[in-house]
């Protein structure tokens, strides 16, 4: 075997390795060889014996022509798309799911956090090819198993550092979209977990809503909570008090998008005023999110808008109380179990994240890592 191809073997194994989360250590115990043994063949310092590399290939699910052979691409693999994709070369994040694999667009909100994120892969066809089940996606490297969650709450990537601590560690990944747009995606087997925030029939929140869409049933998990209320430019705090003040001075409101609720808490109290919705200017914008409604109004975009009191606070904004809200994780009994949200379970209650969660004005962690209720599944 040459340098060169050792060294790219080498990168092959730790690559996959990687992908499946494990640690040179958890590598070394299931192939029986030394640590030192995995670690010399990663770094390309020596090749494999046959009997080491039958070991390492077949620890790994795989074929020593794929793990050792002649260097040849990572094949295309099909992926259920979370969201539309996009067109043929868009980059996406791909995480396994289950025996599968799903695909988030990198666009949008979830294009950059100051920076570009890195991609799982790249879309080899255009919507035509697949249609919105499935589409062929080529990765860049080996999936590596991810924590893939979806919701409003932006506090939600706090919980990418922990996850990454773990041995073996798990990558995060994140879909900011409306409760019940989480629920659905959760109930589709597109995301591991589900962040909500839906006051139910019975005024308890998140429990009736998820087990109305999750029919395999499931687990309510508590992370934090906070105020919803009516975000305001600092120089009107003096002269509006509610809805009502905002319609009477023809401000001009930014909303959020159908199905978020927030845009629920505006509707009813718009109701209970006995306001028109279409009395409100702005009422038919909306924004993605509670930072993104901070984002608008700070900017001179908007007055006024429905948001949490933790985005308020971030961008110095006013704010008046509405409704104490709740939000929780919702994962469906069918993802349980995973290694991924096994892991999420372990850093809900890490003291590191706790504590990130307790410095955010406005935020309540009390309940996180609770578990808030079981949801039978509906036969």
């Amino acid at each position: 075997m040459s340098e060169g191809h050792g060294a790219a073997s080498g990168a092959r194994l730790r690559l996959a390795r990687r992908a499946r989360g494990f640690s040179q250590q958890q590598m070394a115990s299931m192939a029986g060889v030394s640590r030192q043994a995995v670690s010399a063949v990663e770094s390309g310092i020596s090749d494999p014996s046959l009997r080491v590399a039958m070991a390492l290939a077949r620890a790994l699910g795989l074929t020593v022509e794929d793990l050792f052979g002649p260097d040849n691409p990572v094949m295309p693999v099909t992926a259920a798309p979370v969201a539309p994709l996009g067109s043929k070369g868009a980059r996406v994040t791909l995480a396994p799911m289950g025996d599968g694999y799903v695909a988030l667009p990198l666009r949008g909100a979830t294009v950059s956090r100051a920076g570009f994120h890195p991609a799982g892969g790249l879309v080899t066809g255009t919507d035509r090819d697949r249609g919105p089940i499935s589409r062929n996606v080529q990765p860049i490297g080996l999936p590596r198993p991810t924590l893939i969650a979806a919701g409003c709450d932006p506090a939600l990537p706090l919980l990418e550092a922990p996850l990454g601590l773990l041995d073996p560690p798990v990558a995060f990944s994140w879909w900011p979209c409306p409760s019940r747009e989480a629920l659905r995606l959760a109930a589709g087997g597109l995301v591991h977990v589900a962040g909500t925030h839906l006051r139910g029939l019975d005024s308890e929140y998140n429990i009736t809503p998820a087990a109305d869409l999750l029919r395999e049933g499931g687990e309510v998990i508590g992370f934090c909570a906070w105020q919803e209320g009516l975000v305001l430019r600092p120089e009107l705090a003096d002269r509006i008090s509610g809805i009502q003040d905002v319609a009477g001075s023809g401000l001009r409101l930014v909303n959020r998008e159908p199905g978020a609720e927030a845009r629920s808490l505006l509707d009813r109290e718009l109701a209970d005023a006995g306001i028109e919705a279409g009395q409100l200017p702005g009422y038919d914008t909306h924004a993605d999110g509670h930072l993104q409604m901070a984002t608008a109004i700070a900017a001179g975009l908007a007055d006024a808008g429905i948001a949490s009191e933790p985005a308020a606070l971030a961008y110095d904004l006013a704010f008046i109380p509405l409704a104490a809200e709740r939000f929780d994780l919702v994962i469906p009994a069918g993802q349980v179990s995973s290694r991924e949200v096994q892991g999420l379970l372990k850093v809900l209650s890490s003291a590191w994240l706790l504590d990130q969660l307790a410095s955010l004005p406005g935020y309540d962690p009390s309940r996180c890592g609770e578990r808030i209720a079981t949801l039978p599944p509906r036969h």
